[in-house]
């Protein structure tokens, strides 16, 4: 099969428009029972400057945007993801943070810069993972902008709608309030400690698949945002997309609280103890390192937690405290800091 190289218009008709065609038609309205409501009105295919969102009602707007690294991500480099899987996490990356805010997405606009080498065929293999993605996520991506750069370049905004005052945020974790976590991190931690250890195991590379899939196919986890924020009693919430530890970290100094994480309680997938064993370092380590998971951290009061946890499965990992430190204690009372390397956006990249 020959290389195509379009310009941006041709890539425009005849990638973008049929990907990404009748949005207006395809978008499911937001309303409530107050009668406030969301219609798109204007979407990607109309090939205007901007899409067009009609709000009737009272809604409070929340909007994310995150960059990823394209071609510099190493599972990339090292051919363990291709560019249909860049343009899937892209799409996870920036609803993961409209879930933790507990609200629902409206729309994605995108930004996909390409190299001239980038023929049609890879160009539009891009595209196609970011629409999967969306649909994936009952999201669409209603514009945005491509055009040439001089590498793969990918970056969006995540538009978002809540009920007023509704939004989660990071700073209201009250001393007392239980510490929960949607689901286990560390396996793309661990995934990538493996791969990049280059010592191969059999056991572990029957386990790879499904940790390696927090990276190829990760998971926004829009439905347990939405149940949080719709439960009125949520103190905090953030995702983990820097790691559990840096998650803990952020919300105990935004709302100028400590928590004690029990070791006993934090999951440990058994992929995760593998590779750990395998590269000589702790489980704790990875699962707490930065690991990007996309997995959701919230604080609620004690007696409300149980009421949650019947509409919600998640594992109570801590409790918020006055002091404020941030500590994992073990099942024989030892205390210490939490384990692994929180990621500070700087430096080594953690992808």
């Amino acid at each position: 099969m020959s290389e195509s190289f379009s310009d941006e218009p041709t890539r425009i008709a005849e990638t973008i428009v049929p990907l990404f065609a009748r949005q207006a038609g395809e978008f499911v309205p937001i309303s409530s029972p107050d009668g406030s409501r969301v219609d798109l009105t204007t979407g990607a295919d109309d090939q205007d400057d901007c899409a067009v969102f009609r709000l009737a009602g009272s809604h409070d707007l929340v909007v994310g945007s995150d960059y990823i690294r394209g071609p510099k991500f190493r599972l990339y480099e090292m051919g363990h993801l291709d560019e249909y899987d860049l343009g899937y996490y892209l799409v996870a990356a920036n609803l993961s943070d409209i879930a933790a805010m507990g609200a629902r997405p409206i729309g994605l606009l995108s930004v996909v810069r390409y190299p001239a080498e980038m023929d049609d065929a890879l160009f539009g293999f891009v595209m196609k993972g970011i629409r999967d993605a969306c649909a994936a996520f009952g999201c669409l991506n209603v514009g945005g902008d491509i055009g040439g750069a001089e590498r793969l370049i990918l970056s969006a905004s995540a538009l978002g709608v809540c009920p007023p005052g509704g939004a989660l945020l990071r700073s209201g974790a009250k001393p007392g309030d239980v510490v929960c976590l949607t689901a286990p991190t560390g396996p793309a931690g661990a995934a990538m400690a493996y791969l990049r250890s280059a010592t191969p195991d059999e056991a572990i590379d029957r386990q790879l698949p499904p940790m390696l899939a927090h990276w190829k196919r990760p998971v926004a986890r829009i439905e347990e945002g939405l149940v949080l924020g719709a439960s009125g009693v949520v103190t905090s919430c953030q995702d983990t997309s820097d790691g559990l530890k840096a998650t803990l970290l952020s919300i105990a100094e935004l709302s100028g609280v400590g928590i004690t994480v029990d070791a006993e309680a934090v999951p440990v997938p058994a992929g995760v103890a593998a590779v750990a064993a395998h590269v000589g370092v702790e489980p704790l380590s990875l699962v707490m390192g930065d690991s990007v998971d996309f997995e959701l951290v919230f604080t609620v009061p004690p007696a409300q937690a149980g009421h949650l946890e019947a509409s919600l499965g998640f594992h109570r990992i801590g409790v918020v405290t006055e002091d404020p430190e941030v500590i994992m204690v073990a099942g024989d009372s030892t205390r210490s800091d939490l384990p692994g390397k929180a990621w500070r956006h700087q430096g080594d990249s953690k992808a």
